[in-house]
């Protein structure tokens, strides 16, 4: 039965952080990259990358679009998935807002067919692609407790003490 995951928040490197599944702000190569990609990619190890290689290979030759996710092993990371998904450039579209929140509902689909309870979310477009923060964390809080899904708890991992505080203010 779909419910809806319960929205927690908490501060720090997602790298570390245990879950079923984390979340990748990836970009459309899915090869790494900077920021939470880079994160990830590095501390997943090679296994991540090369199973990367092969979605490039088999399913995305064009790359992974926008608002799209899909799931490899999570190498390293105290997860067993890592989903990757490709967030909106801020400004770049006219659909950026529902593409940014299809990065959260689509991810949250791909954790259900994996049967993952526990999901781990960056804040995705918030760093490199230029998203405002205030609006990052709305998107991502109201897409998450939005989505009907069988995930139990959905944790939205931020960074710096700052964009938590905005997240607590919006959700307390």
């Amino acid at each position: 039965m779909s419910t809806h995951a319960r929205v927690l928040l908490h501060h720090g490197d997602i790298t570390r952080l245990p879950a079923d599944a984390v979340v990748n702000a990836a970009n459309a190569t899915l090869l790494g990259g900077g920021g939470v990609d880079g994160a990830i990619h590095r501390s997943g190890g090679p296994e991540v990358l090369r199973e990367c290689r092969e979605l490039r290979a088999a399913r995305f030759p064009d790359g992974l679009p926008t608002g799209q996710a899909v799931a490899t092993g999570a190498g390293e990371l105290p997860a067993r998935w890592v989903i990757h998904t490709v967030g909106p450039v801020h400004g770049r579209t006219r659909d950026g807002a529902q593409r940014l929140a299809d990065c959260y509902r689509n991810s949250l689909a791909v954790a259900d067919e994996l049967g993952a309870l526990t999901v781990a979310f960056p804040l995705i477009s918030a760093g490199a692609y230029g998203w405002p923060r205030d609006e990052a964390v709305r998107t991502a809080l109201d897409s998450i407790a939005t989505t009907p899904t069988t995930v139990e708890a959905a944790t939205l991992v931020l960074f710096d003490a700052a964009t938590l505080r905005l997240a607590e203010s919006l959700v307390g």
